[in-house]
């Protein structure tokens, strides 16, 4: 069922010298599969196992989530509630009152602050940025001029927003009259028997299958980093492993209950999952929304897809299941390589019984692959380079004095014409691929030039 997969897990792993990833299958409330790959210590030459700690960035969210709701039904907050009821946030985007439930689906209408991209790459010498947040205190204060920064009314439009998340952290803390960490410690991740998922540094550092997290240079360098401990909090600091989040997805697949105890009730765990909002970006499956702390894919292959991934520059993770398969997956690796969130669909397409490499994102990755190498004009007289940037493709021609670099943004790439287009003197250009069984030609401008072979 996973061969395919794990080939092309090992595959992206080498390409983008990612250390390690693990991951688990779940259905029916079981691990049907778990496996590793490659360091969780490169130096060490320690390899990395299904049960190797990872920080799992935003996936987080989907923890903050779950106790607000499990708050609410308790009576100590409500979804409706003003978050100034609770902290001193002066911010009113459009003159109207932040709630709760906006911040839940990062519908508050004020644009990302960036204070997580700050502290994370501050911690881990990415950048020289400094931002001394280490409580919500300080994180009001960050954010204490940010009304004119505010551009949506709430309610009205999806901003990714971690600041929204860290303060619900606070609001949960102010409710349960307990920090934090320890709320989600008592109430999901110990009756979930989560006994291996940490926040605290010192439970990290002492214990034996630990991955050491690694930035990846944008020369394919593994610098052994650490992870941005006490910066960041309710949106992004947990830490886990394969098989504890197994648990925590079977919870979900359970409406709320995993083996004898019962987290939330199966209204709540349906409202976490009823879209909110629908996102800016939008997939190969139709629209895609944001919950309470989930994304929601009303059709993936199908049937419903809910999910979240997240990173933290130096671990990377994914979860995703789908209801009514009662399937689910989880991701996590120690670095940031090839999309975790396009891993864990074509996991799912592998345990609904698809070939997961027939996936359009698959296909549409494979077609930019072919196209990439170097090419020439007639005799060589003029040399380029086609090379994949994400999504797109580049032509880079360089020669002593000067370098051209032009973008080419896909059209039609599923057969063997394969069209994409760019911008010269402000009108727009179409650019033709064309794969034959002897080779591939490009028609750039007025040249014909043909591939000579791989990338310098």
């Amino acid at each position: 069922m996973f061969a395919r997969l794990e080939d092309f897990i090992f595959e992206k792993m080498s390409e983008t010298k990612l250390p390690s990833l693990s991951m688990a299958a779940i259905k029916n409330g079981e691990i049907i599969h778990a496996r590793a790959f490659g360091f969780k210590d490169v130096g060490q030459g320690l390899a990395a196992t299904p049960a190797t700690l990872y920080g799992i960035g935003s996936v987080t969210k989907s923890f903050t989530a779950l106790a607000i709701m499990q708050l609410s039904e308790q009576g100590k907050l409500s979804l409706d509630d003003p978050i100034d009821k609770y902290v001193p946030f002066s911010i009113k985007p459009k003159g109207e009152t932040v709630r709760i439930s906006h911040f839940l689906s990062h519908t508050s209408g004020i644009p990302a602050l960036a204070y997580a991209e700050a502290v994370i790459r501050g911690k881990t010498g990415a950048a020289e940025n400094w931002l001394p947040i280490a409580n919500c205190s300080d994180l009001l204060t960050f954010m204490g001029e940010a009304q004119d920064w505010s551009i949506a009314r709430p309610g009205e439009k999806w901003f990714y927003l971690n600041e929204g998340y860290a303060i619900l952290g606070n609001i949960i803390e102010k409710c349960s009259q307990m920090s934090y960490e320890e709320y989600v410690s008592n109430y999901i991740l110990a009756p979930l028997g989560m006994n291996r998922s940490f926040f605290a540094k010192k439970e990290i550092d002492s214990d034996p299958d630990a991955a050491i997290p690694y930035v990846i240079t944008r020369n394919g360098e593994q610098k052994a980093s650490t992870y941005p401990f006490g910066g960041i909090s309710a949106d992004g600091a947990l830490i886990s492993n394969v098989i504890d989040l197994s648990k925590y997805i079977s919870m979900y697949l359970g409406l709320g209950k995993y083996c004898d105890n019962r987290l939330l009730s199966e209204e709540s765990v349906k409202l976490m999952q009823i879209p909110q909002i629908s996102i800016p970006y939008q997939g190969y499956f139709g629209e895609r929304s944001y919950a309470y702390g989930l994304f929601v894919t009303p059709d993936f292959l199908g049937s419903k897809l809910i999910d979240h991934g997240g990173s933290v520059l130096v671990s990377t993770a994914f979860m995703g299941f789908m209801p009514d398969k009662k399937i689910g997956i989880v991701l996590l690796a120690n670095g940031s390589g090839y999309s975790l969130s396009q891993l864990g669909m074509m996991a799912l397409s592998s345990m609904l019984g698809n070939d997961p490499e027939d996936l359009p994102f698959v296909r549409q990755e494979q077609a930019l692959t072919e196209l990439t190498g170097a090419y020439e004009t007639y005799r060589g007289t003029m040399k380029a380079q086609i090379k994949k940037m994400g999504s797109f493709l580049v032509i880079e021609m360089k020669d002593k004095y000067s370098d051209s670099i032009v973008p080419l943004i896909p059209q039609n790439i599923e057969k063997t014409r394969r069209t994409f287009y760019t911008l010269s003197s402000g009108a727009t250009l179409t650019v033709e691929f064309m794969v034959h069984e002897t080779g591939v030609e490009l028609i750039y401008e007025r040249y014909l030039l043909r591939k000579t072979g791989k990338l310098l």
